[in-house]
């Protein structure tokens, strides 16, 4: 293990800057889905034809989706035309192509499968999210089945996430893997199973230098002092 050079910090620093800004605000934290969506009615908001948030309606008679703006970071790209769907099944089938790819050290290929998926699961966890606070106080059964979905599809995404992170470090290029254990963090918290695993990963890296959870013969005494 070796710990970064300033050499190498300063050459990585202008894609560690890109990575957390096109993907932070993106990203909403598996814990805040534990805080009270608000109440009472909903009314109906005018659709913004901009907003890269909405899926505009499939023509009629087609099987095809619309053409996606590739510059409307919210929107997924598929690849494939049956590997992109908006789904849960759709995320799970790319992060298994993506560990086939893993397999064969095929890296740049897992990549791209990583990234569609994180976007897959992320998109989906936004529009569930959406779906349950709009009808929050409407239809409280409908709210939260909507609401545990989003949560499903964020933790699905933080996963991907990891293990894109993981495929970066196998790539030798850890100022890509960075940001994206950083973004795990926080979105899991650094008491989850996740968050901790993606700690360690910067431990190992050399980025951080205290380990988490620290060894019990370093933690604090809980007896009081006398």
């Amino acid at each position: 293990m070796e710990p970064f050079g300033k050499h190498r910090l300063l050459h990585a620093t202008g894609l560690v800057t890109l990575s957390l800004l096109a993907t932070a605000v993106l990203l909403k934290p598996v814990s805040s889905y534990a805080q009270e969506l608000p109440s009472g009615p909903n009314q109906a908001k005018p659709i913004d034809p901009n907003d890269p948030n909405v899926i505009r309606p499939i023509p009629s008679g087609s099987n095809q989706a619309q053409p996606i703006d590739p510059n409307a970071p919210n929107v997924v790209r598929p690849s494939e035309q049956d590997s992109g769907l908006l789904s849960q099944e759709g995320g799970k089938r790319l992060m298994d192509e993506a560990d086939k790819a893993v397999s064969s050290q095929n890296y740049d290929v897992a990549v791209k499968k990583l990234q569609e998926a994180r976007q897959v699961f992320n998109q989906l966890s936004n529009f569930y999210q959406d779906l349950a606070g709009s009808f929050s106080g409407v239809d409280n059964r409908i709210a939260d089945s909507q609401r545990r979905k989003a949560l499903d599809a964020a933790q699905m995404r933080d996963t991907a996430t990891y293990q894109l992170a993981l495929v970066h470090r196998a790539q030798k290029k850890p100022e890509l893997a960075v940001p994206l254990l950083v973004q795990i963090i926080r979105s899991q918290q650094p008491t989850r199973d996740l968050g901790q695993k993606a700690y360690q990963q910067l431990f190992e890296l050399g980025f951080v230098d205290a380990p988490y959870p620290r060894p019990r013969a370093e933690q604090p005494s809980s007896n009081p002092v006398r």
